[in-house]
């Protein structure tokens, strides 16, 4: 990414993040009396609670330790928690402005004014605690999702072919450890034929995969014809060529523009992420140049971390291309911006004989919380016949 679009970014960023944050501040500071000294404890604690995120983004880089990694857990909840307060924030100042006109409020809320904006506070902040905590829960439980699907077309030796697709893990400091051992885990319990890592496999930066060997606990996965990856964006945004070096020794294989016929049996072809050239300048390859030579009365399985362009793939006479990166949104009412960006930006569907399905990813970036979503591992079973 060139630098002088990251430092416009970064600021733009910034200066969001600081109003949306000084918005909620300036109305729930009113909960606590002038000149008292809980008010002067609040406004430190806010402050250094809603500056966590920045902080840790910027040392995790420069400084990764044990006190980074408590910074980035704090700033990760705290943008859940910014999110849903200032909803409620614009809700309880919508309440207010129509009762200036229309003069709603019962008379009790001004008896004592003070207590009732301290009321609110402690039932605002309540209602997201238990949201929050709700989807924290949620998205540390991620369910098996089975897809069957028939391909016309005719192979030779086995009919069947059990696929394990897991896309936007994110592995790093939030995503660590114990749910890499339990993804390890439940992909081995599905007994796959091949395991396919649709993008965003490291969240971003590199350093806390390496300081918590999570490279040894991929390779503990098991499948009869391997393990294949594709870029994603994140991968781009910490460095890719580290992170596929990395994973590469931990038995993931990468496919970069290019296709592979495995067991003589189908083909796999897989893309580089479609915002390489926005991080490296470089094109990734068009779709018809990776599938040059390809016999297509051999079956053709596609991974595109993006699922831009569906037409062109049925176009291609791909019969199954699997994507990710959209996360069903994560938090709702984010689930919204996906749904009006992408044709597909959840589930399976179908054009012409090929067949698309984008998964909402197993981990999560940001806020280690899901609503309105579940994580997922994806257990696709295919019959070959003609």
């Amino acid at each position: 990414m060139k630098t002088g679009f990251f430092i416009i970014f970064f600021s733009v960023v910034t200066l969001i993040y600081g109003l949306v944050n000084f918005y909620i501040f300036s109305r729930a500071v009113q909960a606590f009396p002038h000149g008292g000294p809980s008010r002067s404890w609040f406004t430190l604690a806010f402050w250094l609670i809603a500056s966590a995120f920045v902080i840790a983004r910027i040392l995790e880089r420069a400084w990764p330790c044990g006190l980074t990694g408590i910074l980035t857990w704090i700033g990760s909840f705290w943008l859940a928690f910014m999110l849903y307060f200032i909803m409620v924030v614009i809700l309880v100042d919508l309440a207010r402005l129509t009762n200036y006109f229309f003069h709603w409020f019962p008379a009790f809320f001004y008896i004592n004014y003070q207590k009732t904006k301290t009321i609110v506070f402690i039932v605002s902040v309540a209602l997201v605690a238990l949201t929050v905590v709700y989807g924290f829960i949620n998205a540390r439980i991620p369910v098996v999702k089975n897809l069957d699907l028939v391909i016309h077309k005719k192979v030779e030796g086995e009919r069947t072919l059990s696929v394990a697709m897991v896309s936007d893990i994110h592995l790093g400091t939030l995503i660590a450890r114990r749910k890499a051992t339990r993804l390890v885990e439940t992909i081995n319990s599905l007994h796959p034929d091949i395991v396919l890592f649709v993008g965003d496999i490291v969240d971003e930066d590199l350093a806390p995969v390496i300081k918590n060997d999570l490279g040894k606990s991929l390779s503990g996965i098991k499948s009869k014809l391997g393990v294949y990856a594709v870029t994603g964006n994140h991968e781009y945004i910490g460095g890719a060529e580290p992170a596929v070096r990395y994973l590469e020794k931990h038995g993931i294989n990468f496919l970069r523009d290019s296709m592979i016929l495995i067991d003589n049996r189908f083909y796999l072809a897989g893309r580089d992420d479609h915002d390489k050239t926005r991080f490296t300048g470089k094109k990734r390859k068009e779709l018809n140049e990776i599938l040059r030579g390809a016999d297509h009365a051999y079956p053709v399985i596609l991974m595109d971390h993006q699922p831009f362009s569906l037409d062109k793939a049925a176009r291609q006479g791909i019969d199954l291309s699997l994507s990710g990166h959209t996360h069903d949104g994560q938090l709702w009412p984010f689930s919204y911006i996906p749904k009006a960006m992408y044709e597909l930006s959840y589930g399976y569907k179908q054009i012409g004989n090929t067949h698309f399905y984008v998964s909402s990813g197993f981990g999560t970036w940001g806020p280690p919380v899901r609503l309105g979503n579940r994580p997922e591992i994806v257990h696709i079973k295919i019959t070959f016949e003609q």
